[in-house]
């Protein structure tokens, strides 16, 4: 019986220590090293690929944001909150709920809307959406042809959350972007132009501007 007992003693003393040297090394030194090595060699993105403006965190390049006019009401949750047409335009959120918790990202619903190609209430979606496109973006000097809107200005991404858009849809906004902004139109098509990515490795996927980054260089040459 004496020998019964010690042999558990020591059973559970040997799984005790293998239990601490495991959690010392897995959930305490891994996570260290990794950590450190992500912060030495990937600083900006396991930190979130921060985007920085004026010396403060603005948001992140992997995730949209909404440039919207303030709500008339703020406590009608019914009303449409309605584009600022001095920024550029991301793609439609349409797969996001409305939360009051975040109303700048909205990100703890995020998703696709799931509506099959031939739902009525899709393609209602997408001919109000193109409206809107070519209404917002028409001016006294450029009108907007509606066979010339892409497909990424009247859908959402698969997350909703998208924040790049095509160069189409970003070349369509110049001249309404310069109008509201008092800009030379050359100057806004050259922002577009120095902030559209390129292919990756020059092959994979499609280019892309970063709604972001191009509203953060408008800005600043607002200011100038």
């Amino acid at each position: 019986m004496n020998n019964s007992v010690g042999n558990t003693a020591r059973l559970l003393g040997a799984g005790l220590r293998a239990l601490l040297v495991l959690t010392l090394v897995c959930g305490v030194i891994y996570p260290l090293v990794v950590t450190g090595i992500a912060q030495v060699a990937f600083s900006n993105k396991a930190n979130g690929s921060e985007i920085k403006s004026g010396g403060k965190v603005v948001g992140s390049e992997l995730i949209g944001q909404t440039y919207n006019l303030p709500k008339k009401d703020p406590n009608n949750a019914d009303e449409q909150a309605q584009p600022d047409l001095k920024w550029f335009q991301p793609r439609p959120s349409n797969g996001l709920g409305a939360n009051t918790l975040n109303t700048q990202y909205q990100l703890i619903i995020s998703g696709a809307t799931n509506l099959s190609g031939d739902n009525e209430k899709l393609i209602k979606q997408v001919k109000d959406a193109k409206d809107a496109v070519v209404k917002d973006n028409s001016t006294a000097d450029y009108k907007v042809n509606p066979a010339d809107v892409p497909a990424d200005a009247v859908t959402s991404s698969g997350s909703g959350l998208d924040p790049q858009i095509s160069p189409a849809y970003a070349r369509i906004q110049v001249h309404r972007v310069a109008e509201q902004n008092h800009l030379d139109v050359k100057q806004v098509e050259k922002l577009v132009s120095e902030n559209t990515d390129g292919r990756i490795l020059g092959f994979i996927g499609e280019p892309g501007v970063n709604v972001l980054k191009l509203n953060i260089a408008l800005k600043e040459l607002t200011q100038k």
